[in-house]
């Protein structure tokens, strides 16, 4: 893929870039908050510690920060970032008074991603966060190909194994909800069998195609899981609501109304096993398991219905 083509498809975001500005001093902040606040979505932070909550509530796009400030250092603080899997690819840019060599170069080791000396130059800032922002998008672009399922165009399963490990973490962390809908095509070897393979290839795309309709909120995603399975993620979304994604989805699917002579319904259905995360399930694997569960219960009883049970 071309780089006109890369930039093409990371042209400016649908919402502002959220910029994370740190400094003990309030004025210096607020200077900072004058040159970016047209442009982006600007949270404040007057040490470290106080950046490392907000962080953990709302994962900025890029951080801004002093280097020298007491308690934690902007050095120190870039280096926790870097060790934990949500924050380590945040872009930091320093702001600095240093002028010796290795002052600067402490910056770099740190894993800052660049540094303007002090007293900031607007213009200078405008131009330093713009490029750090782009080219972060690139990175995502091109790491974001490698997570699309060929055929389909949904996300594939290595997508999914590493988001839903971070997930459930967060869901552990924060406290919040976190369902999850194994989703299966019902009789597919059958649509195989007497359709032929490009059929079922078709058959397949338009299933991802309704699946992916059917979520409603940017925050959820659909993964090709494997074969004919999917699986969707609904992060802050407990039983009772997983239930209605889930059965939304079976009607789409049912509304489609795709041939498929050879199943119970003669047309193309799909059976869902819905979990929600929970204290009764342990870590991201007994949440997979306990889905798993639900879509044989599921396919076991007749097929085309979703099957949850548990706390909502």
């Amino acid at each position: 893929m071309q780089n006109s083509q890369i930039d093409q498809e990371i042209a400016t975001p649908d919402k502002k870039q959220i910029i994370l500005v740190i400094d003990d001093h309030p004025a210096n902040i607020q200077s900072i908050n004058s040159i970016l606040s047209s442009d982006y979505i600007v949270l404040a932070a007057t040490s470290a510690f106080v950046a490392l909550d907000i962080c953990q509530q709302t994962l900025p796009d890029l951080i801004v920060s002093d280097v020298m400030m007491p308690q934690m250092t902007g050095l120190q603080l870039c280096q926790r970032l870097a060790q934990h899997p949500d924050t380590k690819d945040i872009p930091v840019i320093f702001m600095t008074s240093f002028s010796k060599p290795e002052e600067e170069n402490a910056c770099w080791q740190s894993g800052g991603a660049d540094f303007i000396t002090k007293p900031v130059q607007p213009m200078t800032l405008k131009n330093r966060v713009n490029a750090q922002l782009k080219f972060k998008a690139q990175k995502e672009f091109l790491s974001q190909l490698a997570f699309i399922d060929g055929m389909t165009g949904v996300y594939n399963r290595r997508y999914f194994d590493q988001h839903i490990v971070k997930l459930v973490g967060r869901a552990d962390r924060v406290q919040c909800s976190l369902s999850l809908l194994l989703i299966d095509i019902d009789f597919f070897k059958l649509f195989n069998d007497n359709y032929g393979h490009l059929a079922g290839d078709s058959a397949l795309c338009q299933v991802a195609s309704v699946i992916k309709a059917s979520l409603l909120r940017p925050i959820d995603f659909v993964s090709r899981y494997g074969g004919e399975e999917f699986v969707v993620v609904l992060p802050e979304t407990d039983g009772e609501g997983a239930i209605k994604v889930a059965e939304r989805i079976r009607q789409n699917v049912v509304q489609r109304q795709l041939t498929h002579e050879h199943s119970a319904h003669h047309i193309v259905t799909v059976s869902i096993g819905v979990a929600y995360y929970h204290d009764g399930i342990e870590g991201h694997l007994g949440l997979i398991e306990k889905a798993d569960e639900h879509l044989y219960t599921a396919k076991k009883s007749g097929r085309n219905r979703v099957s949850y049970s548990g706390k909502a």
